[in-house]
């Protein structure tokens, strides 16, 4: 059996989680739970070229909200 995700032939579509975080996916196989399709569906390279020119901050989204919250905070405390 072969791993469906190093498929060079196969259908894949991009996924993203509630976290901003991105995921290649085979197109045959059910979409998990908390994830949702976006971008483009088709080969793998073209799946994960999308993926590489749109994920640039690899970060967790509640991480991101955590360290803006922060910075507020330490703005607001130098006032």
């Amino acid at each position: 059996m072969t791993n469906p995700f190093d498929d060079e032939d196969g259908e894949f579509l991009v996924l993203v989680n509630h976290e901003g975080q991105y995921s290649l996916w085979p197109r045959h196989l059910d979409v998990p739970a908390g994830w949702t399709v976006t971008g483009p569906s088709g080969n793998r390279k073209l799946c994960l070229d999308w993926i590489d020119q749109n994920w640039t901050d690899m970060r967790p989204l509640s991480l991101v909200r955590d360290m803006e919250e922060q910075a507020r905070l330490r703005a607001a405390e130098r006032k």
